[in-house]
């Protein structure tokens, strides 16, 4: 069956439906070895060779959506130029081509990660517009006082940009984690996703992070998942992860 190029790059992992116009707008697909530039193309991915940059495009027949908790000391990169370990590594292996990380972590961070296959489910879940929650635990030196957790709340500059406002509050260690002796929990949620955003956020008012994990991402928690370990999601899980970003 016949479809549009762009939704047919979604589909094999290649970004959402924007993301492969633009590919299809800078001459980099080709069908059946003729290069396609124009957006209303279509093609039948079970009988046409469609290629990006001369590789062959495989089109999964059934989508994968998987939960990581990630430890700390790995980077979230698909490939790392330094040889160092990736979240791929810690993927089971048999797994359809182009299931990538959901956004990222930091190496140091540990927590939540989402894998999939679905360009359009992993753009819309990253992408700022949707505003999906992103819930973190981070252990700070020092006990914050009102001031500083006032200015998280109502946010602070991270060199050039005043972060929206944010869920900020002490809490308790999260499970499988210990108090520490001059050290405090802040539980923080945020709907933003720039880079080093906690630790950043931390270090303005004065109590640099020491320890960070994502326990949620909108309405998906990371619960008691091992680190290390990944699980699929349930069908009630996807449905609702799938809701929150305005997918059927």
């Amino acid at each position: 069956m016949k479809e549009r190029l762009q939704k047919i790059l979604a589909r094999a992992g290649y970004g959402s439906r924007r993301t492969a116009e633009r590919l299809l707008t800078s001459g980099r697909v080709s069908v059946n070895g003729v290069r396609v530039a124009a957006l209303g193309s279509q093609a039948d991915a079970s009988v046409d060779r469609i290629e990006v940059d001369g590789r062959r495009i495989q089109v999964p027949t059934e989508h994968v959506y998987l939960a990581l908790h990630k430890p700390a000391g790995i980077v979230s990169t698909a490939r790392d130029t330094h040889g160092r370990s990736t979240v791929l590594d810690l993927l089971p292996p048999g797994l359809p081509p182009h299931v990538l990380p959901v956004g990222r972590l930091d190496r140091d961070t540990e927590g939540l990660l989402l894998f999939t296959n679905d360009g359009e489910f992993a753009h819309r879940l990253s992408h700022p517009r949707y505003e999906i929650e992103k819930e973190y635990y981070a252990l700070v030196t020092g006990v914050p006082p009102a001031r500083s957790l006032t200015a998280l709340r109502r946010g602070v500059d991270i060199g050039g940009h005043v972060t929206a406002p944010a869920v900020v509050e002490i809490a308790t260690a999260p499970f499988g984690r210990a108090e520490r002796d001059s050290h405090t929990w802040l539980r923080i949620v945020i709907h933003e996703g720039r880079k080093r955003q906690v630790r950043l956020m931390c270090a303005v008012v004065g109590h640099p992070v020491r320890e960070l994990v994502r326990i949620r991402i909108g309405p998906l928690p990371l619960g008691r998942l091992p680190r290390g370990s990944t699980r699929p999601l349930t069908a009630r899980e996807l449905a609702a992860v799938r809701a929150a970003v305005g997918l059927a």
